[in-house]
């Protein structure tokens, strides 16, 4: 019990030293207010990302807006992508967008292509347009019956690759190989259509070409919905097709007028068709057939001298030339002859076709008739 009472009061005596009691308090005096410090370093550090965070997402580089066009290149990394938009001043901070990015499960969804973009932009709204929008679309307009070198001259005119470019990807072999097409170039295969594409890069020309190529087989199977036959079939079909809608002003008479082909064929006549010598001509044509381009032998597509289908397409046909060509007209004619307004006469005998071209070309009104090739 004493000894209880010693430990008791040794204990007691200890906590009651002046000395221990002092070195304490020096502590705490000085402990507590680095803790303070520390936390409100801390918070007031928090304080300042939170705010510099919701500026970067907030706040745009610039109050009033510039315009640029920004183009992310095809395999640019988040990394590239985001020093670039930094570089131009469309973003404040790189890194923090790739955070952003990050933590929006958008880093791996940025789109190639040309962007307008402007510096009043915030950066999620920069964000949002690399990663869900086509960008930039240019108009690439190619309309029904033009040949290879026509189509090369809308090509360069759009500003999208220049016309030796795409002369280049039309006789690529590799490109031909690719596709199965049976002839020297992409002749009849290059779709008419109204195209809204991203700028192309690297190989525009071929770029372009393969994207209308990607096009007539979409037609193609519409065509013939029961499948595709084969590579020499597609080939002869859009050489007549070609031929179709080279003769065609009124969109009604496709069938009629791939009938006149179809039987003409069948018994071996020559086609006689003015839009293949003016073919054959090439790039020098002036627009003016003389007798001797109709005698002309060393023409290979003068359908006035050989017979057959000519070699290959004379142009590029739409859907409706395709249809026409795959499910030619049934009927007994043989001749047709524009009559200036965008029809034909049909005949079904060599009599009537000439009394008809008396009618409609020699004594036609020079004034009012018009040419639809």
């Amino acid at each position: 019990m004493e000894q209880e009472n010693k430990k008791e009061s040794g204990q007691s005596g200890r906590d009651s030293d002046p000395q221990n009691v002092a070195g304490k308090g020096i502590v705490l005096r000085y402990v507590i207010p680095a803790l303070a410090v520390a936390c409100l370093a801390l918070m007031l550090a928090g304080s300042w990302f939170m705010y510099r965070t919701w500026d970067f997402l907030n706040v745009p580089p610039e109050k009033e807006g510039r315009e640029m066009l920004f183009a992310v290149e095809p395999g640019q990394t988040l990394w590239t992508v985001s020093s670039h938009l930094a570089e131009k001043g469309l973003i404040k901070d790189a890194k923090r967008f790739r955070s952003y990015a990050q933590a929006e499960g958008k880093s791996g969804k940025i789109r190639a292509g040309e962007f307008r973009l402007y510096t009043n932009m915030t950066a999620p709204k920069v964000l949002t347009t690399i990663t869900t929008t086509s960008g930039i679309l240019h108009k690439f307009s190619v309309r029904e019956g033009l040949n290879w070198w026509q189509t090369a001259e809308v090509a360069d005119k759009s500003g999208l690759t220049t016309y030796e470019d795409f002369k280049k990807a039309v006789f690529d072999p590799e490109l031909i190989e690719q596709y199965s097409i049976p002839a020297k170039n992409l002749e009849g295969y290059l779709f008419p259509e109204t195209y809204l594409l991203t700028r192309p890069r690297g190989d525009t020309g071929h770029a372009l070409v393969e994207t209308m190529l990607s096009e007539f087989f979409k037609a193609a199977e519409k065509a013939w919905p029961e499948g595709l036959p084969s590579p020499k079939k597609i080939h002869e079909t859009v050489i007549l097709a070609s031929l179709v809608e080279k003769e065609t002003g009124d969109i009604t008479e496709r069938r009629t007028i791939a009938g006149v082909f179809a039987n003409r064929l069948r018994k071996g006549y020559l086609l006689q068709a003015d839009p293949t010598i003016i073919y054959g001509l090439g790039e020098d044509f002036d627009g003016n057939i003389r007798k001797r381009h109709l005698r002309d032998k060393s023409n290979i597509y003068n359908t006035y001298q050989h017979r057959g289908l000519p070699p290959g397409p004379i142009c590029s046909p739409g859907l409706e030339s395709l249809k026409a060509a795959i499910n030619p007209e049934k009927h007994s004619y043989l001749y047709f002859v524009a009559k200036g307004d965008g029809s034909h006469y049909f005949s079904k005998s060599l009599r009537e076709h000439n009394n008809a071209v008396r009618k409609y070309q020699l004594r036609r009104n020079r004034k009012t008739y018009r040419s639809y090739n």
